[in-house]
């Protein structure tokens, strides 16, 4: 695809350089590219277009995915040769890249969307072949001794192009291949013209409908926190107190919605150092008119015997009903277990991602710089006494990302409304194909 990979490129050099950052901005821009990729894609002369255009839509997958490599930072935390010095020297974190589980998911939600409008579109080719066959019945009877196509033959031929062959559909006893062939080979060239004129046709309408099936997409992700904060006055009541950690434009919409329900409650915001996004937060709800006190991580043990309920974002959703989030977000959800408080998250559909976290394709973590932690010219001392291997006596490690078990979890509020953790799988087979989990074009492809 020399017409699109400019644009790949420019993509891939933007999500190792972090130009796009946050799960909302990289879910979206990746699904252009791909709509990009599929509009400037080149139906050719082979007999599943659909299988053609997947793969070149994996094609891409696997650059955008490859921009998050794997592994580096089991890799850097088993270093013992890492010092303070070389840590602050590596603020920009060259060939280390955020874990956005987004770009992987949204290839996926493509790939799926291809194969369900393939099928769509088979599905309404067989339906206007047996209404042809209805309409020939009469004909069909005064000038051909040759059985008809019965529904049970049109039935076994709709099964047999919607899936894969099973056991059961070889054991069919349904002549439907000398059936067919008998019609197309009494029809005579004019027919052949006609089907070559209506595979085209119906290969551009299935281009036509990925590409209008992506904008629904995009036009989901943009949306998602309409229907999520829609949400919010069901679950939050008057004079109750919420809890939550750092900053989630999702959560702060959440609440806003609530505020403008003339629900009265109040807000705890941990600060989520050491970035203290909560103080972002804090100051937004504030000038919301909504009632606020900013607590330090370290509090949240103290303060949660106070609040009714926690409502928290998440980077991203896993198959298990296991969330990624922001460092610190499991102490608040142990917390809330130790004190029977809901842990409530909050997130749209283009998080939920069909992945587990055992999975290598999974990058749990991703460490920042140190300096965030400690100033590099107080402890510059430090680096001066060392092991006799040579092996720093002082290290720093500033993870991003916590990992909040199921177990932890009372409730998930998508875009599609409210569900259980042990719900998520199934939510996330409704969105991905059990073989697209692995991102890979297909062999001699």
């Amino acid at each position: 695809m020399p017409d699109v990979q400019p644009l790949v490129s420019d993509f891939v050099l933007k999500l190792k350089r972090r130009k796009v950052e946050g799960s909302h901005a990289v879910a979206r821009q990746t699904a252009e590219l791909l709509r990009s990729v599929v509009s400037q894609h080149r139906m050719g002369s082979s007999a599943n277009q659909a299988a053609a255009l997947a793969d070149a839509v994996r094609a891409v997958g696997e650059q955008l995915i490859a921009a998050n490599p794997i592994g580096v930072m089991a890799k850097f935390f088993s270093s013992t040769n890492v010092d303070m010095q070389d840590m602050n020297s590596r603020m920009l974190w060259p060939g280390v890249n955020p874990a956005e589980l987004a770009v992987g998911n949204i290839v996926r939600r493509v790939l799926h969307i291809i194969k369900e409008e393939d099928i769509s579109s088979t599905a309404v080719g067989i339906e206007g072949l047996s209404v042809t066959v209805d309409s020939d019945d009469e004909y069909d009877s005064e000038h051909d001794d040759g059985p008809a196509l019965s529904a049970a033959v049109l039935a076994a031929h709709a099964r047999n192009a919607l899936r894969a062959p099973s056991l059961q559909t070889l054991l069919e006893d349904i002549p439907v291949s000398p059936a067919i062939s008998r019609t197309a080979s009494s029809t005579g060239d004019s027919d052949g013209k006609s089907k070559s004129a209506g595979d085209k046709s119906s290969t551009r309408k299935l281009k036509h409908d990925v590409i209008t099936a992506i904008g629904d997409l995009i036009d989901e992700i943009d949306s998602c926190y309409e229907p999520i904060s829609e949400q919010a006055v069901e679950l939050i009541h008057q004079n109750e107190v919420i809890l939550t950690l750092g900053r989630s434009r999702t959560v702060k919409e959440f609440l806003y919605a609530a505020k403008e329900k003339k629900r009265s409650f109040r807000v705890f915001v941990a600060e989520g150092a050491p970035r203290y996004q909560g103080h972002v937060l804090a100051k937004e709800l504030v000038e919301k008119g909504v009632q606020t006190t900013v607590i330090t991580d370290s509090a949240v043990f103290a303060m949660i015997s106070r609040v009714n309920m926690v409502i928290v974002g998440a980077h991203a959703i896993m198959a298990n009903g296991g969330v990624i989030a922001p460092v610190g977000m499991n102490m608040v959800a142990l917390a809330a277990q130790r004190h029977a408080v809901p842990f409530v998250v909050v997130a749209g559909s283009h998080k939920l991602c069909p992945l587990y976290p055992h999975n290598p394709e999974v990058l749990l973590n991703e460490l920042k710089s140190p300096s965030d932690l400690l100033d590099f010219g107080e402890f510059s001392d430090c680096m001066n006494f060392s092991t006799q291997d040579g092996s720093p006596l002082l290290n720093v490690v500033n993870p991003t990302f916590d990992y909040v078990p199921p177990k932890l979890v009372s409730l998930f509020v998508t875009d599609t409304g409210g569900h259980s953790p042990s719900y998520m799988y199934r939510l996330i087979a409704e969105y991905y194909s059990a073989d697209d989990l692995v991102v890979r074009r297909k062999s001699g492809s």
